[in-house]
Formats: C-alpha cells, structure tokens, sequence
C-alpha cells in the first residue's frame, strides 16, 4: 500500500471514529488557513501556481511551519494574471508541477478543518487535481471566512464592521475594516495570514453568538452558504 492509498484509508477511519466522539470545541479545534494564486479564474484550463497556508488551534495563529510552494503550471502564464500575483515564468519554470506539491499539502493539512475567504474558488482548483491523482476531493471539512462574515451580517451583531458599509466583500476590503495590514497582498502565504487574522477576529464575535462547537461553525462556514447568508431573496445584497 503506498502512503497515498494509506492517507486516505486512515481519513476514512478517522472520521468514523470522530463521528462516534464528543463535539469538538471551537477552541480547540485545528485549523489550516489556505490561499491560491491561480494562472486565471476557469478550472477547465487555467492552474495553481502557488499555495500558501498555515495552521491555527483555535484563535491562535502558529507562523512557524507554514506551508508555501511554487507550482509550474501547464496552463499559459500570462500578463493578466501576473499583474495580479506578481510571479513571473521565470520564477515557476524550475520548480515543481501540482502532483508533488498537491502531495504535500495533503500531507500538511491532515485531518484539520481547511479555512479560506472565497473557498469555493481555491476548492474548485484543489479538488480538481485531488480528483486526477487520489481519485477523490480533499476530504477535509471546509470554512468559508466570507460565509461566516454573511452570517453575522445578518444576525445584527453589535460591532461596527456588521452595521458600516463595506467598500466591497473581497479580503483586502475585510481586512481594512479590521485594520489588518495588507502589505504584500496577492502572495498566497500572505492572503493566508491575512484570511487567518480575519478568522481571527470573527473567533470571539462568533463565541458570543453562541458558537462553541465545530460542528456549528462548519454548518455556518459552509461554502455553499454564501449566497443565503449574503444575499436577500430578491437577488440583492442584505448589506
């Protein structure tokens, strides 16, 4: 059996047995804070050029270990793209394609709950690829940091980011709200520190309104919330 076929098979086991345990507590809860610099938006043919991530126990950030590669795409780098993520061919035409890099980025995250801001867009990348060499799509629970801004957007939380406009929903304009720096932007490990001291900041906001355990955390950072926790019935923003 190869370490591959040994991961996923311990994944399975693994989240049968936590099926039977306790609810996790948020608190304790592991986290890996992920982001993607991508040659364009089309999962039909454009690819990852970079992964940047690291991990978090509950609220608490750990900078040592963090995961960042450089991935050489098959798809066409070109100028578009680059004025967004600043990697010029040049710098990925040495190094390593997705197989071995996706490898290792499974390898790092483990069992933990994958976090991100916009995750359906990394998601659809990542598990594009974890579907042509593993056969399936990343296994781990996901987060969405814009589902659970929407969430208690809605829930009329006392807090000056929920009731202010926003210039927009993308990180940077999250992350201003938050006086979070934004320096070095559009890097993926540096959207990843960003997207986890976004997280952050949500951690006790979300405490208050009663969210102690993970399995409530998922159901309300599920990706796919999206559109029901930030858009009203008649297609329109609810802030």
């Amino acid at each position: 059996m190869g370490f591959l076929d040994w991961f996923f098979g311990r994944e399975v086991d693994q989240a049968a047995e936590a099926s039977a345990s306790p609810v996790a507590i948020v608190s304790k809860a592991r986290f890996v804070v992920v982001d993607t610099e991508l040659t364009g938006l089309d999962p039909r043919k454009d690819d990852i050029v970079s992964i940047g991530a690291l991990r978090m126990t509950g609220g608490r950030l750990e900078i040592g270990g963090a995961f960042h590669e450089l991935v050489r795409p098959t798809a066409v780098l070109d100028g578009k793209s680059i004025v967004i993520h600043g990697i010029m061919p040049s710098q990925v035409a040495e190094k390593p394609l997705i197989d071995s890099v996706l490898s290792a980025f499974v390898g790092y995250c483990g069992n933990d709950v994958i976090v991100g801001h916009c995750l359906s867009i990394d998601l659809s990348f990542l598990n594009r690829e974890s579907r042509r060499l593993f056969g399936a799509p990343l296994r781990n629970p996901v987060i969405d940091t814009l589902s659970l801004y929407g969430w208690l957007r809605n829930r009329q939380v006392s807090h000056p980011i929920f009731s202010s406009p926003l210039n927009g929903l993308r990180l940077y304009d999250m992350a201003k709200s938050f006086d979070i720096p934004c320096e070095g932007a559009h890097d993926a490990l540096a959207d990843a520190f960003i997207t986890a001291q976004l997280f952050q900041r949500f951690m006790p906001i979300l405490v208050d309104q009663g969210i102690h355990e993970l399995d409530d955390l998922l159901r309300i950072g599920n990706p796919g919330m999206q559109g029901e926790n930030i858009f009203a019935p008649g297609g329109r923003a609810n802030f």
